[in-house]
């Protein structure tokens, strides 16, 4: 199944699909997620949904059920 990802604040959309991990997602719209430890841990990768949940991309990957997600990129500048 293919979801639509749009990704804040740069308004870019891409076709993903279900199980696909966020960071290559993010790599395929020409997105740069910043990453530490890659284990989760770090919080380094912490990005957020439309309903205001927060994932840690590197550990994540594209839910099903939905047809379409916004995620927002925010930089914590210590990374």
């Amino acid at each position: 199944m293919t979801v639509q990802v749009r990704f804040l604040p740069n308004d870019v959309t891409v076709a993903a699909e279900v199980g696909e991990p966020l960071l290559q997602v993010a790599d395929r719209a020409g997105l740069t997620i910043p990453t530490g430890c890659l284990m989760g841990s770090c919080y380094a990768c912490e990005v957020e949904l439309e309903d205001g949940e927060t994932l840690r991309a590197c550990i994540s990957s594209v839910p099903p059920g939905r047809s379409e997600m916004t995620i927002s990129l925010f930089v914590d500048p210590t990374w």
